[in-house]
């Protein structure tokens, strides 16, 4: 018969497994790594998967497909729920994507100083609240985003500022990426972000660097395209780790 369905380009695909944590039938999975559709019959063509994808690899044709099997799904999904609370192990997608809110304890350590004696020092604690923090990775509709405080951060802001865990990063949610290599355009993303969930604040760090302009081009324009009046700001770091005060 013929149907609408999913059709997945493996050349544009880069792995990162958001549309297999979108597609709620458990239609498609990381083989190798790239997103591939299991079987024509647990796809129902509705597309759940497409708004995810950061790289517009996925697309809905219509093509000759065998029929969708509703009742098939639904026992496949429970049974792979059944595997889950068993083996807590993610069936399918990037591992590395699972969101996840981290919470943190301040470990001591043992220091021995010139005489000899040790005294307890505590370490540097990381401000890091959530997990995945690529731009391209975070689903929009992630728990943890609902009612914080951003910070969308340039990649190499946490390399050359030496402070960012707690003058940027502490109390907020951290979102990073870079304009230049990333491929893919922030503001969709991020006014996806905005307009499922309320934040109460957005603050950018970017580097000094004139290609580094685009996160917070991005930014502007989710807020636009939000519809919403969100607090927000920026801040420049040099490139030998400096910030600009303006």
């Amino acid at each position: 018969m013929k149907r609408k369905i999913v059709q997945i380009y493996e050349d544009k695909c880069n792995g990162c497994g958001l549309c297999v944590n979108a597609c709620h039938e458990g239609a498609l999975e990381l083989i190798n790594g790239k997103a591939v559709l299991l079987s024509d019959i647990y796809c129902d063509g509705l597309g759940d998967c497409l708004p995810q994808c950061p790289v517009d690899a996925i697309e809905i044709i219509e093509r000759d497909a065998e029929e969708f099997d509703k009742e098939l799904v639904e026992r496949r999904m429970q049974e792979r729920k059944q595997n889950e609370e068993k083996t807590e192990e993610i069936p399918c997608g990037c591992p590395g994507q699972q969101a996840k809110v981290i919470a943190h304890k301040s470990p001591a350590i043992k220091v021995t100083t010139s005489n000899k004696s040790e005294i307890e020092k505590t370490e540097q604690q990381s401000e890091l609240r959530q997990w995945p923090v690529q731009i391209k990775l975070i689903s929009p509709n992630a728990p943890y985003l609902n009612d914080s405080h951003l910070l969308v951060a340039a990649d190499c802001t946490a390399f050359a500022y030496a402070n960012i865990h707690d003058k940027f990063m502490k109390g907020k949610i951290t979102l990073i990426g870079c304009p230049k290599l990333d491929d893919v355009d922030y503001s969709e993303k991020l006014t996806a972000i905005l307009k499922n969930n309320e934040i109460k604040s957005l603050t950018v760090l970017r580097m000094e660097v004139p290609c580094c302009s685009g996160i917070v081009n991005a930014v502007k324009n989710a807020i636009i395209n939000s519809g919403k009046l969100i607090p927000w700001g920026y801040k420049i770091v040099t490139t030998d780790g400096n910030l600009i005060e303006e």
